[in-house]
């Protein structure tokens, strides 16, 4: 990084994982598993040589990021055609701190792993922790967690400070019917009212409107909205079905994980996750 040279970091970095690694199991330690990881690993390894790919990036001056571009946390703004979300600002971040440039690839959901695996990228944009992911992928530190979260009228934000006290006989909850987010509003506050939604209206549009008091969504809508109608406001409860995002990495490139690592638990530790999280409404 700037800060402390990105170099001299990656050296000690390298110089710990080569320590770890010679008091590590015997040969003959690490089974592959059923679906052929161990294959996949090899793959990965010839795809980039046999170095990290945290040498490669700093040696080419690029970071390359695949990315989908296709929802909240990253997206291509229709206005100035430029790409813009939390995790396009963590990336900017992060290549700064590097002294490097971002190359942006473009990829989708289902070839998302197989581009990390052909060594198209050396990383992702955020993704959510997942077991079927990990076998193929490296994970690093949770950059954000997210939930299912109470969408109410901001006047009525100090009202709702706990799911309890959305679980109320006089509370009318609003959810998408059929969707996840009824099961979760069943679950969550079956003492509310529960009022489900069906397509073209949203639940959205009935606490604008004042027809419900709180409306079941996911963070990521929940902070688009926020970001679109100032009367609206996510409540200070803790989000549900929580789970962790991550950047992803080549899965046998422990270097580079180790690197991104420190670096968001830097991040972490000195408020910038904190002030990424609060520009873009996912503070929670």
């Amino acid at each position: 990084m700037k800060t402390f040279g990105a170099r001299a970091f990656a050296g000690v970095v390298v110089l710990a994982v080569l320590t770890i690694a010679g008091c590590g199991s015997p040969a003959g330690g690490g089974d592959a598993d059923a679906n052929g990881s161990a294959a996949g690993s090899t793959a990965e390894s010839s795809s980039r040589g046999s170095g990290s790919a945290l040498d490669e990036i700093l040696e080419r001056g690029t970071i390359r990021v695949g990315t989908t571009g296709d929802f909240y946390m990253s997206f291509i703004d229709p206005e100035t055609n430029e790409r813009r979300g939390y995790d396009v600002d963590l990336v900017k971040k992060l290549a700064a701190d590097m002294g490097v440039e971002v190359e942006w690839v473009a990829t989708d959901w289902a070839n998302l792993l197989s581009g990390i695996a052909a060594g198209k990228y050396d990383i992702t944009t955020g993704a959510s922790y997942n077991m079927g992911r990990a076998k193929t992928a490296g994970y690093t530190l949770p950059v954000i967690n997210v939930g299912t979260v109470p969408l109410v009228r901001r006047e009525d934000r100090a009202r709702f400070e706990s799911w309890e006290s959305i679980n109320q006989p006089e509370v009318v909850t609003a959810a998408r019917l059929g969707t996840v987010f009824e099961d979760q509003a069943r679950a969550l506050v079956p003492d509310s009212e529960l009022k489900l939604i069906s397509q073209p209206a949203t639940e959205y549009q009935e606490v604008l409107s004042g027809k419900a008091d709180v409306a079941i969504t996911s963070l990521f809508d929940a902070a688009n909205l926020v970001g679109q109608y100032e009367q609206l406001a996510i409540a200070d409860v803790t989000p549900a079905a929580r789970n962790a995002i991550g950047l992803l990495a080549p899965r046998d490139d422990q270097e580079l994980i180790n690197y991104l690592n420190v670096w968001i638990t830097m991040q972490d530790r000195n408020g910038y996750l904190d002030e990424l999280r609060a520009t873009w409404n996912l503070s929670q």
